[in-house]
Order: C-alpha cells, then structure tokens, then sequence
C-alpha cells in the first residue's frame, strides 16, 4: 500500500512539471519579398522565484543569474543588433520592434536601489559583468553613455508593491560595437543544449553574421501568472534575422579536398558569382504592353526559388531539446508561413499541423532524428502579405561645416484614417550640443498647424562635458496620411587629441532614436510597438595627427646631434699624438705606404690583361 502511495505521488509530480515546463523553443520561419527569407529562433527557461533566489538553477544559466543577483538587477534587455530592417519592403517588424535593439549593443534595465548613487554603482557592475560573460565592450557604458528614460521604457515584469518605488531604470548603448561571433559563442552557451541539439544547431556565425539584418536578445523579468500561487523567473533569448536566400545557397568556404573530389567526379560546381541566366531559362512576364517574341522582361521568381534547411543554415536540425507542451508531448518546434497551396517536404519522422486560418504550418521535431524541410520550385507566385508599419521613421544629418550642424527625422504615418502617438527618445553624446530653441515640428502639407499640436511634451536633460549625454524625450501627434518633420540645430564640440580614436577620420556613432507607440482607444492589445532609426555618423574637427609624429622626429634628431657633440667633449680626452705609449708615427706611415703599395700592384695587373 505504501508503494502505491509513493507511486502515485510520483506520477502527479510528474504530471505537475509537464504541465509547467520549464524550457521551451521554437523556430518561425517566412518569406518576404525580393528574395529573403525571416527566421525567428525563440529560447525561453524559467524557474520559481523561490529557487532562483536560492541559487537552485536548472535551465536558467548559473553566469547569468548570479550576475543578476549580485547587481541587485530585478530586470534586464539586452540586445545586440546590426543591419537595417527595410519596412518598406519586409513590414512590420517581427515582435512588434520589442526584441530588436539599436545599431551595435543597447541595454537597459531595472535595478533595485535606495539612491540614484548606489543603483549607478550597481549599473557598472552589471555592465562590466556582462561585458566579460559575453565578449562585448560593456564596459566602456560609463556616465557619459548612461541615460535615465522617463517614458520610453516600462516595466515587462510582474513586480510586487514594495519593489516598485526603489526600482532604478538606466539605459546605456554602444553604436559603435560590432557583434560578431564572440558574442553568439557564449549566447549559445547559456541554452540547456549549447547549441548541440534542437532548433540552435542551425545557429551558425558565417550565416547569422552574413544576414541583411540580425538581432539577438536576452529577456530576465519576473512573472507572476495568475493561474498560479507563485511568480516564477523567465530567461528568455531570440535571434532574428533576415537571410538572403540566393546568396545563402552559394557555396563558401570549399575545401581543397572537396574540390579536388567533385572535379574528379564531374559534378556540377555552381559559381559563386552571380550571372545572368541562359535565355532558354528565363520566364517572361507577359502582362507588359512591350512583351513580344524579341522583347523579354524576366519575372520575379525570388519569392518561389526553391530552398532546404541545409541550403540556407548549411546543416539540418539535429533532433529536438527538451521541448514538452503543456500536455507533456512534444511541442511544435518548427512552423512556417506560406500559402496553404504550397508544397513542403520534410523529413519521414515528423509530425505536421496546419492552420488554415493563419496559412502556418508546424512541425513536432523528431526526439533524435535529424530534421529536414525543404520548399521545392512553387508554380504558384501566391505571396502572402505582411502587416504594414505603423510608421516610418528616417533620421540624417544637415548643414556642412566643422562648427555647427542640424539633424532631421522624417516621421511618416501611413494610415489614412488613424492618427498616431508615440515617444520619441534620443541619447546625443555630450559632445554635440543641440540647440533647444531651434526644435521645430512641422507638416509641410498642412503647414498652418501649430507646433504645439505635434509636440504635446517635452523632456530635456542638458549634457554635461565628460559628465553625461543630452537627452531628448518628446511626445508627439502625427494626423492621418501626414509626414512630420523634425528638425533641430546643435554645436559640434572640440575633443582632447587623447579623446579621440584610432580612426579619428571615420567620424563618432550616434546611436539610434527610439520610438514607442502608445495604443489607441480602440486598440485591443495593450503590448507596446517600438521602432529605432539608423545610427548616425558624426564628423567632428579632427586635427591632423601626423604632426606630432614630425615634430617628434626632427625634434629627436636635433637632441641626439647636440648631446653627442656635448657628450664627446665632456667625456673624451684629446691629447697629441706623441703622448701616446707605444706610438710611432713612422710605424703609421709605414703601414699606410705598404697598403697604397698594394693597392698600385692591383690595378697595374689590371690594366695589363686588359691590353
């Protein structure tokens, strides 16, 4: 009877933790126009609040979590971007722009402290103690890089009474920073199967890193469900990119062996190098007015080329990792969007699911078995289409000259019947002064409207030399089908010759504006969309550096000519040559009247066989 007991006990224990499992991934995969393709890897870990405060750690790394714990970090986003995200061509951003950083490293997060002194001080010790653990220049996020968003950014998390009022928000970015694949390394390594199994295998450097656009992201919130009686910690990690599918499926990197082994046994090598196809090949488009029989114009096949997941990764998807549903099965880990008319391969051991409604089709990874999908030539040229951006934003630089300057973000809304309110947040280094009084706003289609109506507020934090950055928060109004202007002028500041970098010419990056829009009065969803603009590069007075390196020459050679000739006449001796033991003058001439000798005999011997 006892056993019976014990057994059951064990068979609900385990029939609690299938239904909350602690670890789950998933893969979404769509086409976009002109021949790119959308892969969006999802990682989430959780653990009981309980467990995680005592250093019980299971799926959610061990390095991440004491770092947390010793900054007294309740919160942390921490994003590593680069490329562009083409909204005009690709849509709206995947995850609503929450999982996407600015240009280079962005990191943000909530700390817990009494005074703004002491959160600082744990915002460097946070900072330093990710810059180690992932290979990134962390620590250079100083106080003149730090800035203290008022609303911009909210809490995610689910975050008790008593925490809130002594809960510090800072937010730090590095424009400059290249990711590359020091920072995917240790990403990888904080997953439960390091990248050896599951959905991560295809996470490799050369692809990601050779994508149109990629960000990765690391989420650590609190969750407080309310099907449950205690909060738990969620670590959650994505990687977004958009991969070229053309580029992608061209052979890099062949070995010699390979080479040799496909030339000897006469298999097509297909060139790297982008060529035009036969004309027996090409597909005309017959629906242009000068479409005759000597006139082709090529049809957009991009979007139905075939392609594997071993042609875009390079390797399939090596089984499944610890991937369970709330009914303790395996989850869907795979899913695509394509037209439900589309044919798809994939490999004989999974299991497919179709939604009609949302044209997605999931896959359930086999446990072991390699997983393989792949879309063959589509001779339907059905594209489904992509959610429109709630806005476009593009910022650049105006003016010229070395003293002053001015910048300018165009703000377009494209719906015709909705208007648009959102946070505009800017971080300036402090050595470009913006001239408040110059901001203006304005509709150039609707030019008597007021600026007062654009700008409802404005947060402004003045720089400070070598103490901190400008910060600029306004909040703004766009009209429907309306494009708003933003201008303002700002001062160009004269560095220390040591302030400057290695490649001082190349200029100083100025990280990206942040936009959040706020939902409507009819919006269902609550969740709040971001958006950033590109980085710019700012061009200030640089003095010419060869200089020094001249002055530093011609300077050392004069020193080194007037100290020797000073040291030769303090340090040596000049005495007659007479005064000198064991000298003969007549020795001397003697030996030097020997050597003329033989040096006449030698060109006389000469001068003989030449005649």
């Amino acid at each position: 009877m006892r056993g019976f007991y014990l057994l059951f006990l064990s068979l609900l224990l385990a029939a609690c933790s299938l239904a909350d499992p602690e670890y789950e991934e998933h893969l979404s995969l769509e086409p976009l126009p002109q021949g790119s393709l959308l892969a969006s890897f999802s990682f989430k870990s959780n653990a009981s609040l309980q467990s995680f405060e005592q250093q019980h750690f299971r799926h959610i790394p061990r390095s991440l979590g004491q770092i947390l714990q010793h900054s007294k970090t309740k919160e942390l986003h921490l994003r590593f971007s680069s490329g562009r995200w083409d909204a005009e061509s690709w849509g709206a951003r995947p995850w609503d722009g929450a999982k996407e950083g600015g240009t280079g490293v962005e990191v943000w997060a909530w700390i817990e402290a009494d005074t703004d002194e002491q959160a600082f001080h744990h915002w460097i010790t946070l900072n330093h103690a990710l810059s180690g653990l992932f290979c990134a220049s962390l620590n250079f996020i100083d106080s003149t890089r730090t800035t203290r968003p008022t609303k911009t950014y909210e809490p995610v998390g689910d975050h008790s009474n008593a925490t809130l009022p002594h809960l510090h928000l800072l937010h730090g970015t590095l424009p400059r920073e290249v990711v590359c694949t020091e920072n995917l390394t240790p990403f990888l390594k904080l997953l439960p199967c390091k990248g050896k199994a599951g959905i991560s295998t295809l996470l490799d450097g050369h692809k990601l890193f050779d994508a149109s656009w990629q960000s990765m992201s690391i989420d650590v919130r609190p969750v407080c469900p309310e099907t449950s009686s205690g909060c738990i910690v969620e670590v959650e990690q994505t990687v977004d990119m958009v991969l070229d599918i053309e580029r992608s499926k061209r052979p890099h990197g062949l070995s010699l062996g390979k080479l040799r082994h496909l030339v000897t046994t006469d298999s097509a090598i297909d060139n790297p190098i982008p060529r035009p196809a036969p004309a027996d090949q090409l597909k005309c488009d017959t629906s242009k007015p000068y479409s005759s029989p000597d006139a082709c114009f090529p049809m957009d096949m991009s979007s139905t080329q075939p392609w594997s997941l071993s042609d875009i990764f390079g390797r399939p998807i090596k089984g499944s990792c610890l991937a369970t549903n709330i009914h303790g099965g395996r989850s869907e880990s795979v899913c695509i969007r394509v037209p439900y008319e589309h044919q798809i391969f994939t490999s004989q051991r999974s299991v497919e699911r179709k939604d009609p409604l949302r044209s997605h089709r999931c896959y359930i990874l086999p446990e072991s078995d390699s997983f393989e999908m792949a879309l063959p030539q589509q001779e339907s040229q059905a594209v489904l289409p992509r959610p429109s951006p709630p806005l476009y934003a593009s910022r650049s630089f105006t003016g010229h000259g070395q003293e002053r300057g001015g910048v300018q973000t165009l703000l377009t809304n494209p719906s015709p019947n909705a208007g648009v309110s959102f946070t505009y947040f800017e971080t300036l280094p402090w050595f470009m002064k913006p001239y408040l009084h110059t901001l203006k706003a304005q509709i150039p289609t609707s030019p008597t409207r007021s600026q007062e109506e654009i700008i409802q507020s404005i947060y402004y934090r003045p720089a400070s030399d070598r103490q901190r950055g400008t910060q600029l928060e306004l909040k703004i109004t766009i009209p429907p089908a309306s494009t708003v202007r933003l201008t303002y002028d700002f001062e160009k500041a004269i560095l220390r010759y040591t302030e400057y970098p290695p490649d001082a010419n190349r200029g100083f990056d100025v990280a990206p504006a942040v936009i959040r829009l706020h939902p409507g009065p009819l919006d269902a969803s609550s969740k709040a969309v971001y958006l950033r603009t590109t980085s710019l590069l700012l061009s200030l007075p640089t003095p010419d550096f060869s200089m020094p390196y001249n002055v530093i020459i011609l300077t050392g050679t004069v020193i080194a000519l007037a100290f020797g000739s000073i040291y030769n006449l303090l340090v040596r001796r000049f005495v007659g040559a007479d005064e000198v033991e064991g000298f003969s003058l007549a020795k001397l001439k003697g030996r030097i009247r020997g050597r003329l000798e033989v040096l006449r005999d030698r060109f006389s011997k000469r001068e003989k066989k030449n005649q």
